[in-house]
């Protein structure tokens, strides 16, 4: 079975990918009832009877991941049957399709090789779904059975957000400092709506506001990778080429500032020598 980006998203060309991708706009895409079968010969009586790790149960309060519990198979599928979705969550470690899947795919989106990238399975039951909320991720949903109807709206509150967000709990203190508006209380006024059924594959970007609801049990395969932002790239680097240092090494006594001055102006000396391939060499290689 062939992997890779063009595989999962065809008929779109690469470019109509990109040109969303770019623009953080979601895509789907229906395939054929006998394309990536592979793909989709997971069920929930399979994985349950398989499974050894634990399996994370969403709870009712919150239906969402901000609100679960990680609990062995067995009771999952209690829990699972009282109306809680569950997740198995990175199953690529046990299966290497899905390894290779994740590789492929991160190579083709071009992203930093610092990403983390893994493979989720959700079930949902009928009926059920999860409440809105966005993603720090890139994500590519494939619909493996049952129908899932997702609500979509663009995020008004906060570009490029670095950690994920439920609506209406806490919002994360480093995220606060870069809010546009204050975080939005209820899905956004214009929304799109994408009903995936076995064979679909959704593109969710990153930051835009979703929610789900599920028509009978509804099983999805998920591809999910958090890259780094280059302002993470820049301090890794950074950090790298400052340990060089015995200076930069010694413990941080902030009474005596003008050492850490010192050390301010040396870095400023170097830092106008350093370019991009640099900085890509140090956190790529």
């Amino acid at each position: 079975m062939k992997t890779g980006l063009l595989p999962l998203i065809h008929p779109l060309k690469m470019t109509e990918f990109l040109s969303h991708f770019r623009n953080n706009e979601p895509f789907v895409v229906h395939h054929d009832s006998n394309e990536h079968l592979e793909l989709r010969s997971f069920s929930l009586p399979n994985l349950l009877s398989s499974w050894t790790d634990s399996v994370q149960v969403h709870l009712p309060d919150l239906r969402d991941e901000a609100s679960a519990v990680d609990v062995p198979a067995a009771e999952a599928k209690k829990m699972f049957e009282e109306g809680m979705g569950i997740l198995f969550n990175d199953i690529n470690r046990f299966y290497p399709l899905l390894q290779d899947w994740v590789d492929t795919l991160k190579s083709d989106l071009g992203i930093s090789a610092q990403t983390y990238g893994r493979s989720l399975i959700y079930v949902t039951p009928d009926g059920k779904g999860t409440a809105p909320h966005f993603d720090q991720n890139i994500n590519f949903v494939l619909q493996v059975s049952g129908t899932k109807t997702w609500t979509m709206g663009k995020n008004s509150s906060v570009m490029n957000p670095m950690v994920r967000h439920t609506m209406g709990q806490p919002v994360d203190p480093e995220m606060m400092s870069y809010l546009i508006e204050p975080m939005a209380e209820q899905m956004p006024a214009k929304i799109m709506r994408f009903e995936l059924k076995p064979g679909s594959l959704l593109f969710v970007p990153r930051g835009m506001w979703h929610e789900t609801q599920a028509e009978g049990e509804a099983l999805s395969l998920n591809f999910t990778f958090t890259a780094p932002t280059w302002a993470d790239l820049f301090l890794a680097a950074l950090r790298s080429r400052l340990v060089l240092s015995p200076e930069w090494r010694e413990s941080a006594v902030v009474s005596e500032e003008e050492k850490f001055a010192s050390l301010l102006e040396s870095l400023k000396e170097e830092l106008p020598h350093w370019n991009a391939s640099d900085i890509l060499e140090a956190t790529e290689t």
